[in-house]
């Protein structure tokens, strides 16, 4: 799946876990969904295609012997300073990241054997890692990919719903970038 998808059903998922205790999402946890439905791909993808550290961009941090124990760590962590909700948000969405990815074995569409790497071996790029434009062909006319954007148009509903949390944590650091360094606004 695309960051698109992993955004989307990652916020979808966190919504409907804080909506079960009467709550709405809140603005740092949705920003550590969101890093941790990306999580994975920012580990693994980098040292797959360009530092030929893993075998392929679905191994390391996508596997459930990693990503587990690691969610618990994290967990652990933001427990400790009182913050479980961060930790819980993290495990959302790097979790929900790496079960989607192996969703398409439910009807043969690929091997989940990288859910449980390094014990079950997953085949090595053959001809080196696949460029992001050839991805991106090959997934145009596959129903899973256009998925996501169903996916995605559902998680912008509900996120509108919610006030658009998490937006008003990137609202100041985007609003500088637009300030002259005299201190007015540019046009």
């Amino acid at each position: 799946m695309w960051p698109l998808g992993h955004l989307a059903i990652a916020y979808l998922l966190y919504a409907l876990w804080t909506r079960s205790r009467g709550r709405i999402p809140t603005a740092i946890p949705v920003v550590i969904v969101a890093v941790g439905s990306l999580f994975p791909d920012l580990v693994d993808k980098p040292l797959a295609w360009y530092l030929d550290v893993l075998p392929t961009g679905r191994t390391l941090t996508h596997s459930l012997l990693v990503l587990v124990p690691l969610c618990l760590v994290v967990f652990a962590v933001a427990d400790r300073y009182d913050r479980r909700e961060y930790g819980i948000a993290f495990g959302i969405g790097a979790l929900s990241h790496s079960l989607v990815d192996a969703a398409p074995a439910l009807w043969g569409g690929t091997d989940a054997g990288f859910l449980l790497w390094p014990l079950v071996p997953v085949e090595a790029y053959e001809d080196g890692a696949p460029s992001v434009m050839e991805l991106l062909l090959a997934s145009l006319s596959d129903p899973y990919f256009l998925s996501e954007f169903v996916f995605a148009a559902i998680a912008f509903v509900v996120w509108r719903a919610d006030g658009y949390p998490g937006l008003e944590v990137l609202r100041p650091p985007i609003g500088r970038l637009w300030r002259d360094p005299e201190g007015g606004d540019s046009d």
